[in-house]
């Protein structure tokens, strides 16, 4: 019986398989479907980056807030006049963060932060219909591979749950005496941005070869390669969910020394909460612990990481010792620009290059785990 398999795994591979010696009749018919979508997954993967950049910005710049209502539709457009910008900046007045911590701003002010939060939710519109183009366009002119309509429909509806989970986060810090989004929210957020970023990867690498391919090197699965770089994955995408944790709270500011923290292994009052509350609670709102787990984490990522690389060296497949390479090197750097972005107290640019750099480590992971799963196949002569 086959066992369960990950969100991350090749949908062709369940295709049946053509009976006799037809050779790459698989893929005869589907090389220019193939490629075109591989194009259009590009597209996404390319917005998508830029969205997370853009929300990195517009978290970094406390801008997430400045627009109060979720119109999915109407909300595309922008105050048009004096008396709309008056009435938006009005509505941004009633919430808790200009009441209790921008109180003197002015309607400039507030209109450059409004741009920000704007083109933050433009763009995941541009995103919405760029999916929908394309995937209406494949399906009915049914060019979409065989097993592969069910995955591309996916991502649309990931999409879109993105930005009902936006509006979720941002509703957060719109009443009570929040003055930023909750912090969690903020996790589960960023964290199906990474996810659906993962997809697409994973989709654009296995549409980069033909069917028949991954059917053959699927039969030399490197299985305990392929399970560390399961567990690589997984560690790194916990390890990107604590990284919003402290950026849901400015923790990236708190302690700006390395390697201790404030003279310390430990930080001190790390499970201090100024309004009191359950301990476990310390661990989403304290800064100094929510940073002190979000550096020991990335300590054992590199662990981890430096682990499977060991491992993968054994590999016969040169493509996959490329991969692992690339993966732990990428983490390596990750861990440095990390070190660098605290001891300068988590300034605008640095935080955006460390969040940037999550993206390429995890796409790395990703590329790293496809290797292992689908190995590049070569001759014995080939060159190592």
């Amino acid at each position: 019986m086959a066992g369960k398999r990950s969100i991350f795994e090749e949908v062709g591979a369940e295709a049946k398989r053509p009976e006799g010696p037809q050779g790459g009749m698989i893929d005869r018919g589907r090389r220019g479907a193939r490629g075109a979508i591989r194009l259009w997954l590009g597209l996404l993967f390319a917005l998508v980056v830029a969205m997370i950049a853009v929300g990195g910005l517009t978290r970094l710049t406390d801008s997430g807030l400045s627009i109060t209502e979720w119109k999915p539709v109407t909300g595309a457009l922008p105050p048009m006049n004096a008396a709309d910008w008056q009435a938006a900046f009005d509505r941004y007045r009633a919430t808790p963060e200009f009441q209790l911590q921008n109180s003197a701003m002015t309607l400039d002010a507030f209109k450059a932060i409004y741009w920000w939060e704007w083109g933050h939710r433009q763009l995941g519109r541009l995103i919405g219909l760029v999916w929908a183009a394309g995937f209406v366009l494949f399906w009915l002119s049914r060019k979409i591979p065989a097993g592969w309509t069910g995955r591309l429909a996916a991502l649309g509806l990931l999409g879109g749950l993105q930005g009902a989970i936006g509006w979720w986060m941002v509703s957060s810090g719109l009443t009570g005496r929040m003055v930023d989004v909750a912090s969690y929210r903020l996790a589960i957020h960023l964290g199906l941005a990474f996810a659906i970023l993962g997809l697409i990867a994973w989709s654009i690498l296995s549409l980069s070869r033909g069917e028949t391919e991954m059917l053959q090197a699927r039969r030399q699965r490197d299985r305990a390669l392929f399970g560390l770089a399961t567990g690589l994955m997984h560690f790194a995408f916990l390890q990107i969910l604590l990284g919003a944790l402290v950026a849901g709270i400015d923790a990236g500011r708190a302690f700006p020394t390395w390697p201790l923290m404030g003279g310390s292994f430990f930080p001190a009052d790390a499970f201090y909460l100024p309004d009191g509350g359950p301990k476990l609670l310390a661990f989403f709102e304290n800064p100094g612990l929510v940073q002190f787990v979000h550096r020991l984490s990335g300590y054992l990522l590199l662990a981890f990481a430096l682990a499977a690389w060991f491992r993968a060296r054994r590999s016969a497949r040169p493509a996959t010792r490329r991969a692992f390479d690339w993966a732990a090197a990428a983490i390596f750097g990750q861990v440095v620009i990390g070190i660098v972005t605290v001891l300068h107290a988590a300034p605008l640019g640095l935080g955006l290059v460390h969040q940037l750099g999550a993206v390429v480590v995890w796409v790395l992971i990703l590329r790293a785990r496809h290797r292992a799963a689908y190995p590049v196949l070569q001759s014995v002569r080939s060159p190592r």
